[in-house]
């Protein structure tokens, strides 16, 4: 492979995952506008909202890691080469990421909700 074909690499992407890579990428880019629109809505980052997302995102990189061991059938002793450890690395990254995304998101919404019904427990 002598050229990078982002399009190769969506395909290989769609073949392992197949229609679950589109639920992902829709995923991702709601999350991502929740994100945005909490820190408009709450003008910046709750800190202790963020700090608590990111504990609860560093499982979710352990188990994005333990997803694609699933779906690849493999596991921790077919990593061969510093690359595949870079790829192992960059899924941990990528579920640390998005899991800690999703959990603020959640309860940025759920707090604001309960704010507008009044609930200040």
């Amino acid at each position: 492979m002598q050229n990078f074909d982002p399009a190769m690499f969506v395909a290989v992407l769609d073949e392992m995952l197949g229609p679950l890579l589109w639920v992902l990428v829709v995923g991702s880019i709601v999350a991502t506008l929740a994100f945005l629109w909490l820190l408009i809505r709450d003008r910046g980052l709750v800190s202790r909202r963020f700090v608590v997302s990111e504990l609860v995102g560093v499982a979710g990189g352990f188990g994005a890691v333990l997803f694609m061991q699933l779906i690849t059938h493999s596991g921790l002793s077919d990593v061969g080469g510093p690359v595949d450890w870079l790829l192992v690395v960059l899924i941990w990254l990528i579920g640390t990421v998005g899991t800690t995304v999703v959990v603020y998101d959640l309860w940025g919404l759920w707090a604001g909700r309960r704010a507008l019904l009044g609930d200040h427990a």
